[in-house]
């Protein structure tokens, strides 16, 4: 009986250590430790990305953020859910590994799997020039974020004008060719990150960094686990 017990003690030990959240580096949190209620569809960690297969990096859907970054992103979801929204996460921290694994498959020309879903219009060719994929990026850092409006009770995806990672004028900030509620929809969002300390980018209405973020010459590598 003595030994029934011990071998059931260990084996609570090892179910404690399989499933016990990985270590992080100082200044970093896992987003939903910061923000419960915050909705995550990591999608760099699954298929449904431009690229079409899980990404290097992403063994788990567990968003990370630099901690000051996931602070200003739950005050922005307080305000959201005050008229009965929420945010929907899709990346956060980026391994650096990940971006390379970019950079490997648009040196692929044949590899075009998902093109009429996120690139149907741009040359794959074209998509370095366009600056859509790049050998750094601000995710890397841990304070740059990728986001959109939901219905907090529905857990629906606002409407945009373009889905997310679409690569296309459509997402650019200034398109103009939008209906009146993909236009409010986007300038809500905008205005309401900007007033948390977030500054958006241009050419991707989902895109926003940390203003004076706390890593700002530094592209973090560890593993998201």
């Amino acid at each position: 009986m003595q030994q029934k017990n011990i071998f059931s003690i260990l084996a609570l030990f090892v179910m404690a250590i399989i499933f016990a959240q990985a270590p992080l580096p100082q200044g970093f949190s896992y987003a939903k430790d910061k923000i419960p209620d915050l909705e995550i569809d990591l999608r760099y960690a699954k298929k449904n990305n431009f690229v079409g297969q899980k990404i290097d990096g992403y063994t788990t859907e567990k968003a990370i953020l630099s901690t000051k970054t996931a602070e200003a992103l739950f005050a922005a979801q307080q305000e959201f859910g005050r008229i009965g929204l929420g945010l929907k996460l899709f990346d956060g921290y980026r391994p650096q590994r990940a971006v390379d694994h970019f950079v490997r498959w648009a040196k692929i020309p044949s590899d075009t799997l998902m093109k009429a879903q996120f690139y149907p219009n741009i040359p794959k060719s074209e998509l370095f020039i366009k600056q859509y994929i790049s050998t750094h990026s601000g995710h890397s850092r841990g304070s740059s974020i990728d986001v959109t409006l939901i219905d907090f009770n529905t857990c629906e995806e606002l409407d945009m004008g373009s889905p997310y990672d679409f690569f296309g004028k459509i997402s650019n900030l200034d398109y103009q060719d939008l209906n009146t509620k993909e236009r409010s929809n986007r300038e809500l969002l905008q205005r309401v990150m900007i007033k948390y300390g977030f500054r958006p980018y241009a050419q991707e209405w989902w895109h926003f960094t940390l203003n004076h973020e706390p890593f700002p010459k530094t592209y973090f590598d560890f593993v998201i686990e």
